[in-house]
């Protein structure tokens, strides 16, 4: 399983690196990444692989999830950071692209590594920092100076509650930071067309 470039125009104003959760590959996150790609012409849309073999039995993974807990979770990001670091910037490095032009949009297990980035990485990875039924790893403690972060997140999920998102929006806030908040009613651990319709506002407007 590789990346999958859905779109390359040959000068691209933008970059948009989606990441999938544990379990998933690429293709989940396909769907969205040909949205984003149909309104947005001259970006450059990437649906980018995790380097690991999930050790749920099928998919792909950045670190396990086999028992993981508040505390060790961290940990466990953290060791897996360098090379989504790496990942992030071997794309910006083919398209050309600064940080301030990279937004990374996560599901899931995507979504904690990119949240991740904007508390433990250096240099800055990207000027957007979309979160789909994510959390941080921990509570942010900075807020980081030229990235934004918006949580989109299913009032129904029950595999990361939203409550994770409530609380690290709070604090993000709290500190600070560029940071806003969508969830949505009755949606569960998954990105329907409500959520996307959402998303696609963010990108366009912002």
């Amino acid at each position: 399983m590789t990346s999958i470039v859905i779109q390359s125009p040959s000068s691209p104003s933008h970059l948009f690196l989606l990441f999938h959760g544990v379990g998933a590959s690429p293709l989940s996150m396909e769907p969205l990444g040909k949205l984003i790609a149909e309104h947005q012409p001259n970006a450059a849309v990437v649906s980018v692989v995790a380097p690991q073999a999930s050790d749920l039995g099928q998919g792909l993974q950045w670190f396990s999830v086999r028992g993981v807990t508040e505390e060790n979770r961290l940990e466990r990001v953290t060791a897996a950071l360098p090379s989504f670091i790496d990942c992030v910037q071997s794309w910006q490095t083919k398209y050309q692209m600064p940080f301030q032009n990279t937004s990374l949009i996560g599901f899931s297990q995507g979504a904690i590594m990119s949240l991740s980035t904007t508390q433990l990485a250096e240099p800055i990875l990207a000027s957007r920092v979309i979160s789909l039924s994510g959390r941080f790893a921990a509570l942010p403690q900075i807020a980081p100076p030229q990235t934004q972060i918006a949580f989109f997140h299913g009032e129904a999920d029950e595999v990361i509650h939203v409550q994770y998102a409530r609380e690290a929006y709070q604090a993000l806030n709290a500190l600070g930071a560029d940071t806003s908040l969508q969830t949505i009613a009755q949606l569960g651990h998954s990105i329907n067309q409500a959520e996307a319709a959402k998303l696609l506002s963010l990108v366009k407007n912002g």
